[in-house]
């Protein structure tokens, strides 16, 4: 049987594509990553691969032209929890959710064989929900896709005013209001910095000159307009604080109900640019949009299942159950054309809790090998002698004499301190109260992931940005490099990643463990193959 051609959406730096190229089973084609430090390190560690970027903007009936059919489409489409919806960036349609449906039309218009979607375990939960557009209603009322109805706070009660429901129904009258990006979000981070006085100053210091300029945009409101009105208060604070004549004390307040119909005006906006439909609002305690929402699994099997005859199977994936040192839970959808296999099954476990891959089997030959700090050092890698004692993992992660990205961060006096407190197994929360200062917001919703000193013994946790988490060593008082935390993801020496050291931590951290990658090719290889030695046409 020849290989199968395949397409890989939403790369990042190839973990899925290496699984999949490592059973010798299949041929990358196409592979489409935006983000321009993921696209050279899949670029280097994938030769041969036309490697594209932006996944909306995808001709599939050029690549169809160019390459010939698709056997087989993979990748994991972005996807943020609907209950905190880019709550960081004030928008309320998370477009990363909106990514999914650029997966799923790549399966539609390539119509390949097979599919494997990979994401968050999260993904078949009730937080990952579209909001009802109407482009989706035909579809959700064909197949009784179940909805829910969302109450979408546009305003909340202290900011609230009389006429903020006729604005919000006017699209033009939106537009109207709502200011140039540019303005929003240098005032925004004023105002979100006015919880810390110092860092409220450093920023008043570093936006002067543009908010100034933007200034002389917002102070001829009359006092008919309450929106006007707002823009001009809060604007002309700021250059009554440049001036001398108010206090820094005195602009969060001044401020905020500007930032607060901004925000309202911008989730207007996007409900009209996404084309969802709003029921009715309400205008007790606040202003609200009525909006219906649907899961997003429910929205991907009625397509892909129902819709267009994919037999789809689905279940969350321990990476530690396919030999990966490390328990990271990865929900993953199969899906195989119903005129090709009548089913699709997921590996079997290879490995239990009571034969896990540890720590200690991934990186215990790199404890002697002291890691560079500065990224210049790492030109041209570190030589490795033999490993003595090598664990089977370590011998097949261990395929080159040179060792790059063995670089790991910085340690401040601050840090070491805190490194030299923690036991094996132990986070921030297990540090004295004296070793807690100077540091996180609120020290007591720290995530347990943070300052987490690795066990040795035992799989580690599921890898994330490890430098951000100041993930710690089990027995070295330094944090994890890059290339510690890439054996625990399974990827192997001769995998070099690229850009800036933070960018390599996080590259790492997003990657599918190639080594569970290449268990789900392979059984799904078998699957294709015996529908072509039963002699199935269509699946050759």
């Amino acid at each position: 049987m020849r290989k199968m051609k395949v397409i890989d959406l939403f790369a990042g730096a190839g973990g899925l594509s290496l699984g999949f190229q490592q059973t010798g089973k299949y041929d990358i084609k196409v592979a489409f990553e935006n983000s321009p430090y993921m696209q050279e390190t899949y670029k280097k560690n994938h030769s041969g691969v036309d490697v594209r970027g932006d996944v909306c903007a995808a001709d599939y009936k050029e690549i169809h032209e160019k390459y010939g059919p698709i056997d087989v489409v993979i990748g994991g489409p972005p996807c943020q929890g609907f209950s905190n919806a880019n709550r960081q960036k004030n928008h309320a349609i998370s477009q990363n959710n909106m990514l999914v449906k650029e997966y799923i039309r790549a399966v539609l218009e390539l119509k390949p064989k097979a599919f494997v979607m990979e994401n968050v375990s999260t993904l078949q939960s009730d937080v990952h929900r579209f909001y009802l557009s109407k482009g989706d209603k035909r579809l959700i009322r064909r197949y009784s896709i179940p909805t829910k109805r969302v109450t979408l706070c546009l305003i909340e009660k202290d900011y609230a005013f009389r006429g903020a429901e006729a604005i919000v129904r006017d699209k033009n009258r939106v537009l109207y209001y709502l200011w140039p990006e540019t303005h929003y979000s240098a005032l925004n981070i004023i105002f979100k910095s006015s919880k810390n006085s110092k860092k409220m100053h450093s920023a008043l210091s570093k936006y002067k000159k543009k908010l100034l300029l933007f200034a002389e945009d917002h102070l001829s409101a009359t006092a008919k307009d309450h929106v006007l009105q707002a823009d001009a208060v809060a604007f002309q604070t700021v250059c009554d604080y440049y001036s001398g004549k108010k206090g820094a004390k005195d602009i969060k307040e001044a401020i905020a109900p500007a930032i607060m119909i901004q925000r309202m005006l911008s989730i207007a906006k996007e409900i009209y640019d996404n084309h969802i439909i709003v029921s009715n609002f309400t205008s007790k305690n606040g202003l609200y949009a009525n909006i219906e929402s649907f899961a997003v699994f429910d929205y991907l099997t009625a397509v892909l299942g129902e819709e267009s005859g994919y037999t789809i199977k689905n279940d969350v994936l321990c990476a530690a159950d396919y030999g990966a040192p490390q328990k990271r839970m990865r929900f993953v959808v199969l899906g195989v054309r119903k005129d090709v296999a009548d089913s699709v099954d997921f590996p079997k476990a290879v490995f239990d809790e009571t034969s896990y891959r540890t720590v200690r089997d991934a990186i215990e030959d790199l404890e002697t090998v002291e890691p560079f700090y500065d990224m210049e050092d790492d030109k041209t890698g570190i030589i490795l002698g033999n490993a003595e004692k090598a664990s089977a993992l370590c011998a097949a992660l261990r395929d080159s004499d040179t060792l790059k990205n063995h670089i790991a961060t910085k340690t401040t006096e601050t840090a070491l301190e805190r490194f030299r407190a923690l036991k094996q197994g132990e986070n921030f929360h297990s540090l004295d109260n004296k070793l807690k200062t100077n540091t996180y917001t609120d020290a007591s919703r720290t995530q347990n992931t943070i300052y987490l000193r690795l066990r040795y013994d035992e799989p580690s946790g599921t890898v994330v940005n490890v430098r951000k988490s100041m993930w710690i060593h089990p027995v070295l008082d330094r944090a994890i490099s890059i290339r510690e935390a890439a054996r625990l993801q399974t990827f192997p020496d001769s995998f070099v990643f690229y850009g800036s050291k933070d960018k390599q931590y996080q590259q790492v951290g997003n990657a599918v463990p190639p080594i569970m990658a290449k268990a789900i090719a392979e059984e799904l290889a078998k699957t294709i193959s015996e529908a072509v030695s039963s002699g199935d046409q269509n699946a050759r």
